[in-house]
């Protein structure tokens, strides 16, 4: 296993320095079937591959999966253990570019995120990144999400 590298900390008007940058290795997450079942509570999507452990041993996965955008809501904790960035007031989630889920997360698989800084650009009242973004699961050579997703930070 990779050791976690710490998070890149920058200053809000030093973030354009960091495109091109790697950022992580996050740390490793598990995904807990109780994280599982709160999604679908949430989300009112019960699916047997993600809910129903006993039927999903039978299942195309052999056991119950994450659902994809419980996976993909990790990148907002997992980014903030890779990237900080100081002398702001609010960071935003502004969304995604571009999204797959390339390899279903079985529940009790380890997840962690790696990206890239493609680009930053100045909105008004702060800054606006863009990160290609890798969720890989710990003993896997196909990641679990690729995306593009853009943070804000205004100061």
């Amino acid at each position: 296993m990779t050791a976690q590298t710490s998070a890149t900390t920058v200053a809000l008007a030093d973030l354009p320095s960091l495109v091109g940058t790697t950022l992580g290795p996050s740390s490793y997450r598990a995904v807990t079937q109780e994280q599982v079942n709160l999604f679908a509570d949430a989300t009112d999507d019960h699916q047997w591959i993600h809910t129903d452990p006993e039927k999903a041993k039978d299942g195309p996965f052999g056991g119950p999966i994450a659902h994809g955008y419980l996976t993909l809501s990790l990148l907002i904790p997992l980014t903030e253990q890779i990237l900080e960035v100081t002398g702001v007031t609010t960071k935003v989630n502004y969304g995604l570019d571009r999204a797959r889920f390339v390899s279903p997360v079985r529940v009790g698989a380890r997840v962690r995120l790696v990206s890239v800084v493609q680009d930053v650009a100045e909105v008004k009242g702060g800054m606006q990144i863009t990160l290609d973004s890798t969720v890989e699961i710990e003993g896997s050579e196909r990641p679990a999400v690729v995306a593009t997703t853009l943070f804000r930070f205004y100061a």
